[in-house]
């Protein structure tokens, strides 16, 4: 019934890059729902995993010449998810959540600000270089300071956040690695 002959490994190659893509939106999505359910330590691992299939769906789109702008909006979509919303519930849930009305607005800026960060991208040609911090970049910096939650205070997260935040959309220019 399914013979390899059937099979259009074409089409295949051509989404292999958009599953990359959805799979990290998935990891992204179970790291919040491990912070939901109280599991920060564990989220932390899906968002890193996260931040490794971000890299590399770029790579197979180009190795394969299956870019578009499809693909390109739904990598945008999963990286605010993965490196927007996941990093700063965690982020509240661990040092924030006490200072409620401070703590919940720098969340819902470094959010907006990411989201702001990946349309700009997505409307303007790349040369090369990132204007602003990537999303994954301070999503990943943002997951890193989970480590240093029992040590700092909670306003030093809200400045990090609100530095992060300004970082994305600001117009230094960064290289792409």
């Amino acid at each position: 019934m399914f013979s390899s002959r059937s099979f259009d490994y074409t089409k295949l190659k051509s989404q292999l890059a958009n599953i990359i893509t959805l799979f990290n939106l998935s990891l992204g999505i179970i790291a919040i729902i491990l912070v939901m359910k109280g599991h920060g330590h564990m989220s932390l691992t899906f968002i890193f995993l996260a931040a490794l299939f971000d890299r590399f769906d770029g790579m197979v789109a180009r190795h394969y010449h299956a870019e578009s702008e499809f693909g390109k909006e739904l990598d945008s979509l999963s990286d605010l998810v993965s490196f927007g919303v996941a990093p700063a519930i965690l982020i509240y849930n661990v040092a924030l959540s006490q200072t409620l009305w401070i703590g919940l607005s720098a969340v819902i800026f470094y959010i907006l600000a990411g989201a702001v960060r990946l349309a700009r991208y997505n409307v303007e040609e790349f040369d090369g270089t990132f204007s602003g911090l990537p999303i994954t970049a301070a999503g990943v910096l943002l997951t890193l300071s989970y480590f240093a939650a029992p040590y700092i205070a909670s306003q030093y997260f809200v400045i990090l956040l609100a530095l992060l935040a300004w970082l994305m959309v600001s117009r230094i220019c960064i290289a792409k690695v």
